[in-house]
């Protein structure tokens, strides 16, 4: 196939243009790559300084809430909840008195 002059007049104008278009194309996904990086390093920075667990005082909010229904003091609660552990973490044997006569 070969190409004559007029057909030569349209074409090369054209490939120029098309060259062009293909580079525009080119720079524009790189531009889209480095913004979704941006937007990518961005979100990871956020998340790392953000407070992952939140349960917590979720469960606490809820407790005080309850607290406030029944009509207790905090401060009362605080205390018999300090003595339910107190009991749960005494030892079986160990600071009683133990009889071992007879």
């Amino acid at each position: 196939m070969s190409l004559k002059g007029i057909e030569l007049q349209i074409a090369i104008p054209k490939t120029f243009d098309a060259g062009k278009v293909a580079d525009q194309q080119q720079q524009n996904n790189i531009l889209q790559q480095m913004h979704a990086n941006e937007a990518l390093k961005k979100e990871i920075e956020r998340k790392q300084f953000t407070v992952n667990e939140t349960e917590k005082m979720d469960v606490v909010d809820g407790e005080k809430e309850r607290e406030n229904e029944q009509g207790q003091s905090p401060d009362r609660q605080v205390k018999k909840k300090k003595q339910q552990l107190q009991q749960k973490a005494q030892h079986p044997f160990k600071g009683n008195f133990v009889d071992l006569s007879g």
